[in-house]
């Protein structure tokens, strides 16, 4: 019985190790093809900078504007979120399991899921200290806005 418990919680801290890695590398495939610059001239649609709301308020041209600076910041570096999924799955599928290895690789994952997320909130910040008085009224307004959306949705089941 202790056995089918050990082996159960095992099971279990690797699916949710997987879920995590899994979700870190589906961020950094957006945020790396956004800063790669693959994705035309504008942020994709899905782009929000880890900050919801407020960047959602941007104005189109301040999002591409943005989108601008963190191509030329290149936060993802020559980091390649693709390879990484392809050594998370290899190290998976190992045996007997190594979960240091896939700890290391999670732990990699993480670090450059908060340098983009760093870059990206450092550049949105910059931005909206440029702004005029009245640039950023109008961008506390739209902001204002998004959250009154956001609490008015329906929640989904």
């Amino acid at each position: 019985m202790a056995d089918d418990k050990t082996k159960n919680g095992r099971v279990m801290r690797i699916v949710l190790v997987t879920s995590l890695a899994l979700n870190l590398a589906v961020a950094g495939l957006v945020v790396g093809s956004f800063a790669s610059g693959r994705v035309g001239d504008g942020p994709p649609r899905s782009f929000d900078l880890g900050i919801g709301p407020m960047a959602r308020a941007l104005a189109p041209e301040d999002r591409r504007e943005i989108g601008a600076h963190l191509r030329e910041a290149r936060p993802m570096g020559d980091y390649n979120p693709r390879q990484q999924v392809s050594l998370m799955i290899a190290t998976l599928r190992v045996d007997p399991f190594e979960p240091e290895s896939l700890r290391r690789l999670v732990e990699e994952q993480a670090r450059h899921s908060r340098q983009i997320q760093t870059v990206a909130q450092d550049v949105f910040i910059n931005h909206i200290a440029a702004m005029t008085a009245d640039e950023r009224a109008g961008f506390a307004d739209r902001f204002e806005a998004e959250l009154v959306n956001l609490r008015e949705r329906p929640k989904r089941d």
